[in-house]
């Protein structure tokens, strides 16, 4: 009889829990469809929901420039999405700076990303992000960390960057994935900076490590979050436990397993190094706000990098003459002999500057961002944004508008930046890349730094030749931009022939 009034009550419950997961599963269906708002029948929004626009574009960001270069306020409205999309710099400062308490990164960013990055500084608001934001500035902004930085960025382009392609331009066929061994080098020196750890990745005969994996997957799983039509698809899929929201479980199982021990391995160490971490340790004493910390300017200092030196020794191979520019401008300030600059003499290399920025002009590592409207607004431009609506600024779509930078545009042309030989820096809403206003990148100084050591170290040393087709880059879906393919290119000793 026990037996019996079990069975009957597990059977119950069952079909309970069944019950509940088809509503549940019904009512996001639902709340799916009217979110999309399928009765929109502009052109744009019939346009995204049936990709049509496929059949001109290879990818959304270059339909998305498109529409906003025929755009009369540089501002488009794609309902179905509930988002504005603008590139007109005059918005841009509205909401990064003028009117920036009324676009937060906002719930619905943080849900995205909060699995991977916690309470870290890039998904948070108000007093938590003002306190990351405090403290990140003065480690930051020292003089001692931006050396502990430059000489991490030396020793491994030095001893580990140099070595590893004369190794292969000594092949008879010394073909590599450049963008590859631009990744492994940024992880490197940003786990060396951030947590004192070196995962050894630029040794092409070792795999790379597992948490350089579960990083890359867990960043890409969290990105293609954002580009669902709704929230309620990867929520459903997490609820379950099932796909892609399960890699993404396990991934960051992994992060989480290996960055906390590292950090107790700090612990036990004391916490008197040089590292990030070591000196977050100082002033935090929650070990998981400390590992969502780091993994964030992990994140911010990794694909960044890597991505932006990808485009840029992609556009030098098509440009030979601006590759000749940066090699005699080195020669003048550096000798012929010197293998890497110092501070003082990227100060006297404009053109090397202008390049790097004009690459990242038409290739931002950060294609687009988006806050989230607290109260009804009107931009600059007239548009009216309710509350609540996603506000996508551009950086890509602006680096392709003729209204911001010339006829030109599409031109790589690094003497754009330069009047009369020296560098003119441009208006950080016209050019968002590093961000701009109160959340403005605090990293963009090192980074800049970092770029232009790699760059002029490869380009003084060696000579490229695409393997591959000389095709624009095509990009995976990730935080920040990922070369489709990678980057095939033959590598040889400075002079001698392909």
């Amino acid at each position: 009889m026990d037996f019996e009034v079990s069975s009957w009550f597990q059977s119950v419950l069952g079909f309970l829990f069944f019950a509940l997961t088809t509503s549940f599963f019904v009512a996001s269906i639902m709340v799916f469809v009217l979110r999309l708002k399928p009765c929109c029948k502009c052109e744009t929004c019939q346009t995204f929901l049936t990709s049509s626009w496929l059949r001109k574009f290879s990818n959304l960001c270059d339909w998305y420039s498109h529409l906003l270069q025929n755009s009369s306020t540089g501002t488009i409205h794609v309902h179905v999405l509930g988002n504005i999309i603008t590139a007109n710099p005059e918005n841009v400062e509205y909401i990064l700076k003028t009117r920036f308490q009324n676009y937060p990164k906002g719930k619905h960013f943080s849900a995205i990303l909060g699995d991977l990055l916690g309470r870290g500084i890039f998904n948070v608001d108000d007093d938590l992000w003002k306190f990351q934001r405090k403290m990140a500035t003065l480690e930051l902004g020292s003089l001692s960390v931006r050396s502990y930085a430059f000489d991490i960025v030396s020793s491994e382009i030095r001893c580990r960057l140099i070595p590893l392609l004369s190794s292969v331009a000594g092949k008879d066929n010394g073909v590599l994935d450049l963008q590859d061994v631009l990744r492994r080098f940024s992880f490197d020196s940003i786990c060396r900076f951030s947590f004192g750890l070196d995962p050894g990745c630029l040794n092409l005969s070792l795999p790379i490590s597992k948490f350089a994996e579960a990083f890359d997957l867990a960043s890409k799983l969290s990105a293609e979050r954002a580009i669902t039509a709704t929230p309620f698809v990867w929520k459903l899929k997490r609820f379950f436990g099932f796909g892609t929201e399960k890699q993404l479980k396990e991934a960051i199982k992994l992060v989480d397993v290996l960055a906390m021990e590292v950090i107790k391995h700090k612990r036990d160490m004391g916490s008197n190094q040089e590292d990030l971490l070591s000196r977050f340790m100082s002033t935090v004493d929650d070990d998981k706000f400390l590992r969502d910390i780091v993994i964030s300017f992990l994140l911010a200092g990794r694909d960044t990098v890597a991505s932006a030196l990808t485009t840029f020794f992609w556009l030098l191979s098509s440009h030979p003459d601006c590759l000749e520019n940066i090699r005699g401008e080195s020669d003048r300030v550096m000798g012929r002999t010197q293998d890497l600059p110092n501070f003082e003499q990227l100060k006297k290399m404009p053109y090397l500057q202008a390049a790097v920025h004009e690459s990242m002009r038409l290739y931002p590592p950060v294609q687009f961002d988006s806050k989230f409207c607290q109260e009804n607004d009107i931009l600059p431009d007239g548009t009216f944004v309710a509350k609540g609506t996603r506000v996508t600024y551009h950086p890509y779509a602006m680096g392709r508008n003729e209204r911001i930078w010339g006829s030109d545009c599409l031109e790589f042309k690094p003497e754009r930046w330069l009047q009369n030989g020296v560098f003119k820096q441009a208006n950080p809403f016209k050019y968002p890349v590093f961000q701009a206003g109160p959340r403005v990148c605090l990293g963009k100084e090192m980074a800049l730094v970092e770029m232009k050591c790699v760059a002029l170290s490869l380009i003084r040393k060696f000579d490229f030749h695409m393997a591959t087709p000389s095709q624009q880059p095509k990009f995976m879906p990730g935080l920040t931009a990922t070369v489709r393919g990678g980057l095939q290119v033959l590598i040889q000793e400075r002079g001698s022939q392909p």
